[in-house]
């Protein structure tokens, strides 16, 4: 570590760093399905980097890529303090002769890490001169003020940026009708901040990178202009309005 202020003997630096540190993240589904990873390089340890979110209190690694859902992912990757009343327990130290098997059992500190990113491409529900393409399910006509959207109701969503899907399909192919490609990344649309039922989430048969999102309109939805909101992979979309009686 080097220190502005060293003492006989030791180094003298202008930054008060651990280490050079890399590493790779890979997100799964609960299944264990992978989504995607993200690389990461930097120093550990010191003050996060100007311009970090709030809640980053160290370290300072760039992020340097992607794969998956996250492919050509950019940003930026700290340390960040636990939630109040989380207690990160004894420090436990681990070696080789330990048998991995209890690490499962017995766990280790805890850690939290905060990723900052800015990915190539991001969820977005099409948008047209009339409005967002977001069509009711029984009769596929389009959402409007004259037709709006009931509680209760199924609606699809033309989205493009939900990342891969399951079936490995070449760049600047269309979807294929049968069979059906399913969006690998975890998908989430909310209304008025209120997750809704998801039906499913696949490639648009015949349509390059564009897709099919079909969600239920939450019961309690309060009639009015609601707010819809994509996720795909934990990255979020801009919010678009969609009229609900």
């Amino acid at each position: 570590m080097c220190i502005t202020a060293p003492m006989p003997g030791q180094a003298v630096g202008d930054v008060t760093r651990g280490f050079l540190d890399d590493g790779i993240l890979e997100f799964l589904q609960t299944d264990g399905t992978p989504i995607g990873t993200i690389t990461v390089l930097g120093f550990i340890f010191g003050p996060p980097p100007p311009g970090a979110p709030v809640a980053q209190n160290s370290w300072n690694m760039a992020v340097t890529g992607g794969t998956g859902a996250f492919l050509g992912a950019r940003g930026q990757m700290g340390g960040a303090a636990l939630p109040m009343g989380v207690d990160p327990g004894p420090r436990i130290f681990s070696s080789a002769a330990e048998d991995p098997s209890y690490r499962r059992i017995f766990g280790g500190r805890r850690a939290r890490m905060m990723l900052h990113l800015v990915p190539l491409a991001r969820p977005e529900i099409l948008t047209t001169s009339t409005g967002p393409e977001i069509f009711h399910g029984g009769d596929f006509s389009p959402v409007s003020a004259t037709n709006p959207a009931r509680r209760g109701e199924v609606l699809i969503i033309s989205a493009s940026g939900l990342g891969p899907t399951r079936q490995r399909l070449d760049p600047g192919t269309p979807f294929p009708a049968e069979p059906l490609f399913e969006v690998n990344s975890p998908v989430e649309v909310r209304v008025n901040g209120v997750e809704s039922q998801l039906i499913n989430k696949i490639g648009w048969p015949g349509r390059e990178n564009i897709y099919r999102v079909d969600f239920r309109v939450p019961e309690d939805t309060t009639p009015g202009v609601g707010i819809l909101q994509l996720t795909a992979a934990w990255i979020t979309s801009s919010e678009v309005q969609v009229p609900i009686r």
